[in-house]
């Protein structure tokens, strides 16, 4: 399996941006897609994870109601919209996956996830 994310760059507050996964090896809407990130002298954390069928998307609570995590079936593509951006998202955010359906608690460690992307990094300054 490999993670190819991508669609970071630098936004003023307030701005959005749609972040990409493309997988080869892997179909998204099978098993857990989660995004995380990193931001400079922070631990990883757990942004949004989705476990598709017959479930809803899991956030952490500092973005609920800005980010919302989706997958594209045509191109196999997970994203990641984020609006209403505020320095404090600044990061590496990095996509992950793993064949097994996990249950929300387990979604947000990121033991439990197999394939990492490589990050793409999203800087939110004026």
């Amino acid at each position: 399996v490999q993670l190819q994310a991508s669609g970071g760059g630098w936004v003023q507050p307030g701005a959005s941006l749609s972040l990409s996964c493309a997988a080869s090896g892997h179909t998204f809407g099978a098993g857990t897609a989660a995004w995380f990130r990193r931001a400079p002298g922070k631990e990883r954390e757990f942004v949004a994870g989705h476990r598709w069928a017959f479930s809803t998307p899991l956030y952490t609570d500092s973005v609920k109601g800005r980010f919302t995590i989706s997958r594209d079936n045509a191109d196999n593509t997970l994203h990641l919209q984020m609006n209403g951006l505020k320095p404090e998202d600044t990061a590496v955010y990095y996509c992950a996956v793993t064949a097994r359906r996990l249950i929300r608690s387990s979604q947000m460690d990121a033991t439990n996830y197999d394939f990492w992307g490589q990050g793409t990094l999203v800087t939110v300054s004026s």
